[in-house]
């Protein structure tokens, strides 16, 4: 099953409901005059940016001009023709910050390419390749012709339109006109690209609308359903879906029928994502697990099309996904891919890098404009000379850094990979370290909030935890008969604890097992230690150290950079608070790790400032163990949910590794590989790009897990032998402290 399910948060605006086309199907149709008039489009897109929508979906009949009074008011509008008030209306979307997504019917190349400069997508859908189906279904609806419509489709591809096509089943196709029109739409696709989703919707049979307006039963039944989970239509008792017999054109579908459809449509289009809408029927969950990819958009204010048919909302999706270990994420109305110059219009591509610039994909790490908002440009000619003074253990500039993190060139990147591994060989040898330790995270009761956590919860979730002494005992006896030499602690920021709770968790370890080494305590927890008791750091350390801390875990860092902090977890401590704790931690003796968690929001000048703040801080004082690159796993996560931010690629992950090397110089001799968020093959291939340490076996992991890592929470010791030896590298057992208990040399293996 795929890790992430994606939906767009629109907001459906039906223009016109006029139609020139007779669908037996279709409750949406009207072939009186219907039309927005200007002030009451105002309003709903006002109505729309408070309600934090991204997408205007906007929704029309085919050619609603043809009707003499909708003709008469567009005029009265001051607008040529239809196309003109839906540009104006897009335009007034973008002025609000909401990205516009047409779907108006079969148009000329002239009409998409005017909407093209204000749309961030259009679709149209084929329904099916069958022109039988003229004769029934589609009988005096001249548009509806196959051969239209694939014109019109075909007609987007060439101007570079991001396009949403799909099929509707069930209308009195055969299985084989399912496929044939799906093969269609890879046969346009193939020419042109530009198809980002097919939708693959199974007929529901409607009622009769007369003089009633479909948009206002499917916003009232929307917020019902939104609201209880419960549908109901404000008429009549509540129910889960109507249900009205086929209509005798019409064929049933099955969902071995939908299932089938979506194999052929993974093997006709592997990229292409595959919408099927939530709201038709209870099968979704079943469709996401034969392949489906995305729900559509969960419109705030229903299904105009099947107005008695409510959207589920995000929220009810999102907690039935998350039984099957499915993350929900938003995405926009144009796909990530297609978020380009060459596919998406200036004025729209501007409202995209201004409101939403987190969901442009990364592309060698810089999404946004270098230029802007105080950032160090890229310059490629700085690479190669960086990479030798990297090598040489010389400090790189910060624009030396910029360039190496947002380097692209194979060429470049593979030599940054020699370098870092040439400085690893140098600094630590051939030798592959781990730690046999054991993690335990005593609660997850946290009141800080941070938007990439998925581990932290309100003390009053029914998801909130606190370890007793009975279960931590449990526990720790757990790490002493696994042969464990360190017990790593960390939790959320309880509000209830005081520093006498932190204290006691150590005192009660070292009772249990005095010869554990404890790594505990992160700067956060540090820092709201040092709050709750008014003393200073020094004096905190002073007493954590006497109760048998025996190191700190340099995380909490996520990005030393203000900006970036603030935008991912607002409430966390500040890059000067971090540094001075763990300057704090070294003056007392105890040494510490550093990490950095990359791969979210953070730009490549963003990354060379936490190098800098690092590199100089280790060389102050000296007391940093390693450096542990923790790169961010989105799917459970708010960051990830809320932000289209993509797990970052292998590719991607590997080069930031050799980079972080190469900036650390011979300052700090360990780099670890965290198999936790990467994998341990991906973990095994990073010893060529600088890596020297393989991590701690941990044996439970519950930050990463929560935040929907699937790379596991233990490996045994001979899991991580075997991946040095893979390498063609000796392992080792080490300390915390990179003392060694026992080696593993290539000739034991053999």
């Amino acid at each position: 099953m795929r890790r992430r399910v994606t939906f767009s948060r629109n907001l459906t605006l039906s223009l016109s409901r006029t139609c020139r086309c007779y669908c037996k199907y279709c409750a949406f149709a009207t072939h009186q005059a219907h039309l927005h008039p200007p002030d009451e489009v105002i309003e709903i897109l006002d109505g729309a940016a408070k309600r934090q929508v991204k997408e205007l979906l906007v929704l029309t009949g085919e050619k609603p001009e043809v009707n003499p009074g909708v003709a008469a008011r567009l005029a009265e509008y001051g607008h040529e023709d239809f196309t003109a008030y839906v540009v104006w209306t897009c335009e007034r979307a973008l002025e609000r910050g909401l990205l516009p997504h047409t779907n108006l019917g079969v148009l000329s190349s002239r009409d998409l390419a005017r909407l093209r400069e204000v749309t961030a997508s259009q679709g149209l859908m084929l329904e099916s390749i069958s022109e039988r189906l003229m004769q029934t279904v589609h009988a005096g609806s001249p548009t509806k012709h196959p051969a239209r419509r694939l014109e019109t489709i075909r007609a987007a591809g060439e101007l570079k339109i991001p396009f949403t096509s799909g099929i509707l089943v069930g209308i009195g196709e055969s299985e084989q006109e399912r496929v044939q029109s799906l093969e269609a739409l890879a046969q346009v696709h193939a020419e042109h690209g530009h198809i980002q989703e097919v939708i693959l919707q199974n007929f529901v049979p409607h009622q009769r609308y007369y003089g009633q307006e479909p948009a206002q039963i499917a916003d009232a039944t929307a917020r019902a359903y939104w609201r209880t989970g419960v549908a109901d239509d404000g008429d009549g008792p509540a129910f889960e879906r109507p249900s009205l017999p086929l209509p005798d054109w019409a064929c049933p579908v099955s969902i071995e029928d939908m299932k089938r459809l979506i194999a052929e449509t993974r093997r006709l289009m592997p990229d292409v994502g595959i919408q099927i809408p939530p709201n038709l029927a209870d099968w979704w969950g079943e469709l996401v697990a034969a392949g489906a990819t995305d729900l559509g958009g969960l419109s705030a204010n229903g299904d105009h099309i099947s107005p008695e048919h409510p959207f589920p909302s995000p929220h009810q999706v999102r907690k039935q996904l998350q039984r099957d270990g499915v993350a929900l994420t938003e995405r926009l109305c144009v796909y990530p891919q297609y978020i380009d110059p060459e596919w998406v219009a200036p004025g729209v591509l501007d409202t995209i890098k201004a409101k939403y610039w987190s969901f442009i994909p990364r592309r060698g790490s810089g999404r946004t404009d270098p230029t802007a908002s105080g950032a160090r440009p890229i310059r490629p000619d700085l690479v190669a000379g960086a990479i030798a003074k990297g090598r040489d253990g010389v400090a790189l500039s910060p624009e030396e850094l910029t360039a190496m993190f947002a380097e692209t060139r194979a060429e470049a990147i593979e030599e940054m990979r020699e370098a870092a591994d040439e400085l690893r060989a140098e600094l630590a040898g051939e030798t592959v370290t781990f730690v046999v330790n054991r993690n335990i995270n005593v609660s997850n009761v946290c009141i800080v909030g941070c938007a990439f956590c998925g581990f932290g919860q309100g003390k009053r979730s029914p998801d909130a935890y606190e370890h007793d002494r009975d279960e931590f005992a449990r526990r720790v006896h757990e790490a002493v008969e696994y042969g464990a030499s360190e017990l790593c602690i960390q939790s959320g920021i309880h509000p209830d604890w005081t520093l006498q709770d932190y204290l006691g968790w150590l005192r009660f370890a070292k009772q249990l097992a005095p010869q554990l080494h404890l790594h505990a305590y992160s700067p956060m927890e540090i820092a709201h230690m040092c709050d709750i008791s008014q003393l200073a750091p020094d004096e905190v350390f002073a007493r954590l150290r006497d109760a048998g801390l025996g190191s700190t875990p340099g995380t909490a860092a996520e990005v030393l950079h203000d900006g970036v902090r603030e935008r991912i977890s607002p409430n966390k401590l500040p890059v000067a608070r971090w540094v001075a704790i763990i300057e704090a931690s070294h003056r007392a003796g105890l040494r510490s790790t550093s990490t950095v968690m990359f791969g979210h929001i953070e730009e490549p000048w963003e990354l060379a400032e936490h190098m800098r703040v690092v590199r100089e801080l280790q060389e102050r004082t000296g007391g940093i163990t390693e450096f542990v690159p923790l790169s961010f796993i989105p799917f459970q996560t708010l960051l990830g949910r809320t932000h289209g931010v993509e797990e970052i690629s292998r590719e991607e992950n590997l080069k930031h590794t050799a980079v972080f090397r190469l900036a650390l110089g011979r300052t700090i001799a360990s780099l670890q590989a965290s198999w936790v968020k990467m994998g341990l093959d991906a973990a095994t291939e990073s010893l060529r790009w600088g890596v020297n340490d393989l991590g701690g076996t941990l044996m439970e992991e519950s930050i990463s897990r929560l935040a929907g890592s699937y790379h596991g929470t233990k490996l045994d010791p001979d899991e991580l032998v075997a991946a040095a030896h893979r390498a063609g590298r000796p392992a080792a057992e080490r300390t915390t402290l990179y003392d060694i208990r026992r080696r593993y040399e290539l000739a034991v293996a053999a």
